[in-house]
């Protein structure tokens, strides 16, 4: 259910201040300079072709008519709403709050003393159109089966250690959150059970009406009550907030996570969500404590998505006492961890301070502490070799703080990865409608085969039939793929606990049952994201042969259909689609924690056999619910995509050969009048132009594929 609010009618009172009231999101504070733009220049020139681009698709739009039209229309939209989000991840204290306000452009924007309680997954929508009237604001509550489920068992950690057998350490959880939820109905009453599930949506929004939703005082003691602050924060699951970035040229979403590292594991589940529709992942540390012990779980996630999709920001340099004897270590050490776990190139390494950028936003780069100025002299003077001297002091803090280097990776990962498969799908699509449009005027020009043109109802069973025949044909081979990686992930989760088993039990023998063993389960994660891109690979080459032969039977078909000639046109093949990562094997089981319950569930066995029995059942309920969605919801999410793309592109050329056939009885005179134009030559000419914008782009191999 969603509430739609202003802000007058703010849940816990009308007090808002007036601006904001008045205009969306007035009261926040606004940097005291502007956003220094170094490190944009990817950005800014996706956004100049995007505007190219735009040209072209509206150039086309106008060439055309009716059904051409439509489609280059959506095509357009598409273009404009492109808005990929980055999706920051890190543990709690890692300084990650205070570097989206800073990549934002709003110093203290969102709060960054959140309590251990709250799992808020915040989303900044930067330059995002918005339709008159829309909420600015929009914040989403837990729903009650998610809290029946942390009441029940204590959240994930209490479910393992009930398992484990630990029903002690279970009612601590149980107790603590019990503990919670009467304090979060005290403060709310009645409206506690009405608002779980809902949403509030605001027509703006203010500091403090954030602080009410993601942050928490301590206690909630007399200031925070008076403040309102953490008002709704416990029941929080994610915010969303709508605001301009004048200094983007492009329109982007950056979402703040909750840390990985919490007692319940309900920011490591909310933060694995977050993750699978994001296309690229900045993981923030700090610099006193990069990657160490307590940091497996954000390895256990970079693991599990592509290198090219990763940036590593090492934060809070500003702390170290020797920046640039320490950053050489930190890189080296961070590098030698990441090329242990990582498959292929490693992630890119940035180091910056949110303190020092944060203070050229709010023009306090002189208050800045003794300490901080001292680390900030030492890295400026290391890095004499860059010209930093020419650059004023706030500019020259800027480009220390590590932003715009930040800035930089993020626009190339976009550039060369969502940006470029956008750019690519579209101008294909684009181009098959110019191609479309020059076998209707030759058609109408009399540079047409003998033949007549096929009857309407002939037509459609044809198109249909092909789109059928590959639909199935794809569906086919994609079940027996999936199929094998589904068998496959059984032998691994199998072998996996036949071989842990057996080493347990080696243990036994060798060291007697006082001797707590450990087994790692990286080897199980291993074995299954090689499958996983085993069946990956197999997917895209099986789309790239099915799509590359229905486009090739599509384009015979649009001949005999409209009887013209095609033999100097290149099939329009669409484009694989992105398949998602597994980043279902980076959640935590059982094998990964090394706490005092695992010693507690190991001092409650008596004899092998008891170790044997129940450590295999504890490991395989650990172990299914990650094997079950990879095997359920992740394979059915490579279909939908695999599938979808296809019928997307016989629906679109089912749409357009219909639409040719069509307007291919009109005269000469119709064609001029039609496209605006005088004589044959020049459409044909204006087409041919159109097809070579298409291809300007380095990445439009495609429409040139299609020229004759």
């Amino acid at each position: 259910m969603n509430v739609a609010l202003t802000a007058a009618e703010r849940p816990g009172g009308g007090d808002a201040p007036a601006a904001a009231a008045q205009a969306p999101h007035a009261a926040i504070r606004a940097p005291a300079r502007a956003v220094p733009r170094r490190g944009l220049e990817v950005l800014d020139e996706m956004a100049e072709e995007r505007d190219a681009l735009g040209e072209v698709l509206g150039d086309i739009r106008a060439v055309g008519d009716g059904e051409v039209a439509g489609q280059l229309g959506r095509l357009s939209q598409r273009l404009s709403e492109f808005a990929p989000a980055v999706t920051m991840i890190g543990q709690v204290k890692a300084g990650k709050t205070m570097l989206v306000n800073a990549m934002a452009g709003r110093p203290g924007l969102l709060p960054s003393d959140v309590n251990p309680w709250t799992s808020v997954v915040t989303s900044l929508h930067l330059n995002h159109a918005r339709p008159e009237g829309a909420p600015r604001a929009a914040f989403r509550f837990f729903d009650e089966g998610e809290w029946d489920r942390l009441m029940r068992n204590g959240g994930r950690i209490g479910e393992l250690a009930l398992r484990a057998g630990a029903e002690g350490e279970a009612e601590e959880l149980r107790a603590q959150v019990a503990e919670m939820r009467e304090k979060t109905k005290a403060r709310l009453g009645r409206r506690f059970e009405l608002m779980l599930g809902q949403t509030h949506d605001y027509e703006s929004f203010d500091d403090a009406l954030v602080k009410r939703y993601v942050c928490m005082g301590d206690d909630y003691d007399e200031l925070s009550q008076a403040e309102k602050q953490g008002q709704f924060a416990d029941i929080t699951r994610s915010a969303d907030l709508w605001l301009g970035a004048p200094f983007l040229s492009v329109p982007l979403t950056i979402r703040d996570t909750p840390g990985v590292n919490d007692t319940f594991m309900m920011r490591e589940q909310i933060t694995i969500r977050a993750l699978r529709d994001s296309r690229t992942c900045v993981v923030v540390l700090s610099a006193h404590q990069a990657l160490n012990t307590t940091d497996m779980g954000l390895i256990r996630l970079i693991s599990n998505l592509r290198s090219r999709d990763v940036i590593v920001f090492v934060n809070r340099v500003d702390e170290l006492s020797d920046p640039e004897t320490q950053i050489a270590e930190i890189e080296a050490s961070l590098s030698a961890t990441l090329a242990d776990k990582v498959d292929g190139p490693l992630p890119e390494i940035v180091f910056g301070s949110a303190l020092w950028a944060e203070a050229v936003l709010a023009g306090t780069v002189d208050a800045l502490v003794v300490d901080s100025a001292r680390a900030l002299v030492s890295m400026a003077s290391s890095r004499s070799g860059q010209d930093l001297a020419a650059l004023s002091v706030e500019d020259m803090v800027w480009e220390l703080s590590g932003l715009p280097a930040l800035w930089g990776a993020i626009g190339r990962r976009l550039d060369e990865g969502a940006w470029a498969a956008l750019v690519k799908d579209l101008a294909e699509r684009a181009a098959s409608n110019v191609v479309a449009l020059k076998s209707l005027t030759e058609r109408v020009s009399l540079r047409a085969t003998d033949g007549e043109m096929m009857p309407p109802e002939e037509s459609e069973r044809l198109l249909s039939g092909i789109g059928e025949d590959a639909l199935g044909a794809l569906e086919g081979r994609l079940g027996d793929i999936l199929a094998r990686f589904r068998d496959r992930v059984d032998q691994v989760h199998e072998s996996f606990l036949d071989r842990a088993l057996a080493d347990l039990l080696s243990h036994l023998e060798a060291h007697g049952e006082k001797a707590v063993w450990s087994y790692s389960p990286d080897g199980l994660r291993l074995l299954i994201r090689s499958a996983y891109q085993v069946m990956r690979r197999r997917t895209e080459r099986t789309c790239e042969e099915i799509y590359s032969d229905a486009a090739r039977r599509m384009l015979e078909a649009q001949a005999r259909i409209l009887a013209v000639e095609v033999e100097n046109q290149a099939a329009n093949v669409p484009a694989t689609p992105d398949l998602p990562q597994p980043i279902a094997l980076a959640q935590t089981i059982a094998l990964d924690l090394k706490t005092s319950w695992w010693k507690s569930w190991w001092g409650r066995r008596r004899g092998y056999e008891a170790f044997a029995a129940d450590f295999r059942d504890l490991i395989a309920a650990e172990t299914a619910p990650i094997v079950e969605e990879l095997k359920g919801a992740q394979t059915e999410e490579v279909r939908r995509r695999a599938l979808g793309a296809l019928e997307g592109f016989v629906t679109d050329q089912k749409r357009v050969i219909g639409a040719m056939r069509a307007k291919s009885e009109i005269s000469i005179g119709d064609l001029n009048a039609m496209f605006g134009v005088e004589a044959q030559e020049e459409l044909d000419c204006m087409l041919d132009m159109l097809l070579e914008e298409l291809g300007v782009s380095e990445r439009g191999e495609q429409a040139e594929r299609m020229r004759a």
